[in-house]
């Protein structure tokens, strides 16, 4: 898409992730427009420069004080005018949850469909929305396809993935990014946030889906790990927990879409490292309140974490429509199912614990390659051949 005035980039939702990125492209000089329905937060993000709801705290907990943390650029509005908003900006990143993402493409369609000219939306949100009928997993790309299908001459979509903390992209700590979506939209994107490579570089993918789905998927993994580091089980299963994870995530992007290739990328491997190994993740976070403050009702232990997290985890929604999905499909899935059971399912902290030995320990494959017979039957039926979680299929090795 032609004539785009790449000095303009909005950003809708001032949460943490949205408030980095404004102070990295204020950093880099360009102006920005931050969109939020309350306006008083917008008179506050504009009389103070910062944002008083999310991630001030943080930073101020990180550099020693509400007088360290930066102001972020002059060059930084915020405003409630959506209609303006959109036709002022010709890129725009959606920094929402994914729950919050079909509401908020209802709201933008008819805008887009409106302006003149044309609109490129770059999407890092990480969480895979169900269907309550069909159960079917989508993506966020898959999403904002189907809502904008009739509107293809008006809009491109570029995805990115991490590996990425937000603190780390607003201090310009160095940080790498996964882009992904049509090649010359995606390349201009990556552009625009590689003006200062010693903070932030980026790459190519060809894989949106792919991408996406270990993005989202990684987020319930680390609410596990968080769980399971608040047991005494030694140092070792958390490896197990990784690698085993692995499997299950190239098996559930494939069947979403994605390729395998995904999982080992910046946005597969990567992101699952930093975000089951650090407490800068919420959702590692989510894990180790949930399991401190378990009281045998998972709706209540849950929000007592969520209580302590600034921002929303996406893995505790995530994992819900993912059990869906897996119950449609009778896919075997021993760390998704486990870790389904422990943050939905109320019992003890002590059936915590055997849920997950259950899942690591007392895996039915007893093999870490793929035999050259599956490997045939991945090319020709890619979509079908995954273990089954009960019937004649369960019992063949794969």
């Amino acid at each position: 898409m032609k004539d785009l005035d790449p000095s303009r980039i909005g950003i809708i939702g001032p949460g943490r992730l949205g408030t980095a990125f404004a102070y990295k492209f204020g950093r880099d000089g360009k102006k920005i427009q931050i969109y939020h329905h309350d306006i008083e937060l917008c008179r506050a993000i504009n009389r103070d420069h910062l944002n008083p709801r999310h991630f001030t705290e943080s930073l101020a907990d990180i550099l020693g004080g509400l007088d360290a943390v930066p102001r972020l650029s002059d060059d930084v509005t915020a405003t409630n005018d959506l209609e303006e908003f959109v036709q002022t900006n010709d890129y725009i990143l959606l920094s929402v949850t994914m729950n919050r993402l079909p509401e908020l493409m209802n709201y933008l369609r008819p805008l887009i469909a409106r302006k003149e000219g044309g609109t490129c939306l770059i999407s890092p949100i990480k969480g895979l929305a169900s269907d309550e009928k069909t159960r079917e997993l989508i993506t966020p790309s898959q999403l904002i396809h189907s809502r904008l299908a009739d509107l293809k001459q008006k809009y491109v979509l570029v995805s990115v993935g991490g590996p990425f903390f937000d603190v780390d992209i607003a201090l310009g700590n160095p940080t790498c990014l996964s882009v992904a979506g049509g090649k010359h939209a995606a390349i201009t994107v990556m552009r625009l946030l590689k003006v200062n490579r010693r903070e932030l570089n980026a790459y190519y993918n060809y894989d949106s889906v792919g991408i996406e789905a270990c993005g989202a998927l990684k987020n319930v993994v680390a609410n596990l790990k968080g769980a399971t580091d608040q047991l005494d089980m030694g140092r070792s299963i958390g490896g197990t927990i990784f690698a085993r994870a692995g499997v299950e995530i190239r098996s559930l992007t494939k069947l979403l879409g994605g390729s395998f290739q995904a999982f080992h990328s910046q946005a597969g491997v990567g992101d699952l490292y930093i975000t089951v190994s650090s407490l800068a993740s919420k959702n590692y976070r989510y894990g180790k309140y949930f399991y401190e403050f378990y009281t045998g009702n998972p709706i209540e232990t849950s929000l007592a974490a969520l209580k302590k997290i600034d921002g929303t985890p996406e893995g505790p929604n995530t994992i819900r429509n993912v059990h869906r999905y897996l119950e449609k499909k009778n896919m075997y899935s021993p760390i998704f199912r486990s870790a389904y059971a422990i943050f939905n399912e109320g019992d003890s902290k002590e059936a915590i614990r055997e849920q997950i030995i259950e899942a690591c320990q007392f895996d039915r494959r007893t093999r870490e390659y793929i035999g050259p017979f599956s490997r045939a039957l991945y090319r020709v039926i890619p979509n079908l051949w995954y273990r089954r979680e009960s019937g004649f299929l369960s019992r063949i090795i794969l």
